[in-house]
């Protein structure tokens, strides 16, 4: 704390965030949280705390938890709690049992001071601190050929920044289409590896059976079919680094080679028993969730620890709605430059087009976003494209699907999913149909302006415009 006075009034600091939880310096260089601590009060692991100084805490048997309860009725990976401007956020993270508070099942809940709730056999009690946490963010909104300006992911592009220059191993988390070989590409371009090469191996695009072969090579007569010496990727990527993707499809019985390429630096080729020194920096990326598939002995913990020296999760598309428009000016001038080069004339998104793209789910996240910008542009017959055409080219017309009933489900958790898509639903249209204007949207659905921002955070949907001011809505 002594060294963060000298940058920063720490007392105008705290009179900041008096009512808030996350504050932003004018520097635009730093985040501060507003502290925490989770205690159990009683139960099976009373007495265990766990101080809350990091924007995301998770809570399960999983040694990968930040508070670990060793009760058999918690889920590996049973909640989480989150940081987040509104205060801090406990939410069920699909477990068995689920949480309880005040006697009822809790998916998602903002805490109070003394909050307490049940998690298994276990009552936890929530008490925020006075202290303020530092997390430094990027100056810049790009790394690499990664983009985002929200903090989010200024966060994770300080954290690369400053890994790049090690030999780290790496884990990247994060759905599917969120950008994770980009990043992955960009610590390999600010290391001091980057004039060497940069492999990249798909383990969910090869064959179970021959990642062993691509990873370590083969010796002449290893197997049917080897008639010539093979080096993998490993002996390729010596001096540089190896990206593998989706490691969560490693097979059990490969995992302990990984192991000892990792520690030892020494490849052995499939026939061979002699091992081969390599150097070659690690980075795995993965949306599993690895630490449940340790609980399920379909991954090694040891294994996991090793690749995960540094961990970041990139948040999904729909968490950042403010990273759309940059994303979406960047996708479309590639394509506005071939119209230009045909004599075509360039065309831009109009307001309520950017206000519907900011309020989409995006399931396919920045990779489903670029598809449809792209194609819009592409297929644009004026010079501006506005709501209804992305309507017809993300849902092939212009009305919402109907909401689908999973009846393989239990009951309780098909109706949860269904309110779920019913919610979602409802707000990214509601939100389109007035334009992002908070408080018009809360009149036409009778809901109070603070409540209704809620739900649309918890989404990721878009409610800037016509916004009064956090200390307003506390005033309603």
């Amino acid at each position: 704390m002594a060294e963060m006075t000298q940058e920063f009034d720490l007392q105008g600091l705290e009179d900041e965030v008096s009512q808030r939880t996350v504050f932003i310096s004018e520097k635009q260089d730093s985040k501060f949280l507003r502290a925490g601590r989770l205690v159990v009060v009683k139960g099976t692991d009373k007495g265990r705390e766990l101080t809350i100084d990091k924007q995301r805490c998770l809570i399960g048997r999983s040694a990968g938890c930040s508070l670990v309860l060793n009760d058999s009725s918690v889920s590996s990976v049973h909640a989480e709690v989150c940081i987040e401007p509104e205060g801090y956020l406990l939410r069920d993270l699909k477990s068995t049992n689920g949480i309880f508070m005040l006697g009822h099942r809790a998916l998602e809940v903002f805490l109070r001071p003394g909050s307490e709730f049940q998690v298994g056999n276990n009552l936890l009690r929530f008490e925020p601190l006075e202290n303020l946490v530092r997390v430094p963010l990027s100056a810049r909104d790009h790394f690499g050929r990664a983009l985002g300006s929200s903090v989010k992911m200024r966060e994770i592009f300080a954290v690369l920044e400053k890994a790049a220059a090690s030999n780290l191993s790496i884990l990247i988390r994060g759905e599917t289409g969120t950008g994770k070989e980009l990043l992955a590409s960009a610590v390999h371009n600010y290391s001091l590896r980057k004039n060497r090469a940069f492999i990249v191996l798909n383990c969910a695009a090869v064959p179970a059976n021959l990642i062993e072969d691509e990873l370590f090579g083969h010796e002449r007569g290893a197997f049917t079919g080897a008639e010539r010496v093979r080096a993998g990727l490993f002996e390729e990527a010596n001096g540089g680094t190896l990206f593998i993707d989706e490691v969560g499809e490693l097979r059990l019985g490969l995992q302990p080679k990984l192991l000892r390429v990792l520690e030892c630096g020494e490849v052995q080729r499939l026939g061979s028993v002699r091992p081969i020194e390599v150097d070659v920096r690690v980075v795995a990326a993965t949306h599993r969730d690895l630490w449940a598939m340790v609980d399920e002995e379909l991954f090694r913990r040891d294994l996991l620890y090793r690749l995960s020296v540094v961990e970041v999760i990139v948040p999904p598309l729909r968490e950042r709605p403010e990273d759309i428009p940059v994303l979406v000016e960047h996708f479309s001038s590639d394509v506005n430059r071939v119209r230009k080069d045909l004599g075509m004339s360039e065309v831009e998104f109009d307001e309520e087009a950017m206000v519907f793209l900011q309020s989409h789910p995006w399931p396919g996240n920045v990779r489903e976003l670029r598809n449809a910008v792209e194609r819009a542009v592409h297929l644009a017959e004026g010079d501006r494209i506005r709501r209804v055409d992305l309507m017809g080219h993300l849902f092939g017309e212009t009305h919402q699907p109907a909401l689908a009933v999973d009846c393989s489900l239990p009951y309780k958790q098909a109706k949860a999913e269904l309110l779920e898509q019913f919610e979602r639903q409802y707000l990214v249209q509601l939100m389109e149909r007035e334009k992002g204007n908070l408080s018009a949207a809360s009149r036409t659905a009778d809901l109070a302006r603070q409540h209704l921002r809620k739900l649309c955070n918890r989404y990721g949907i878009s409610c800037g415009r016509g916004a009064k001011s956090d200390d307003d809505d506390q005033d309603e």
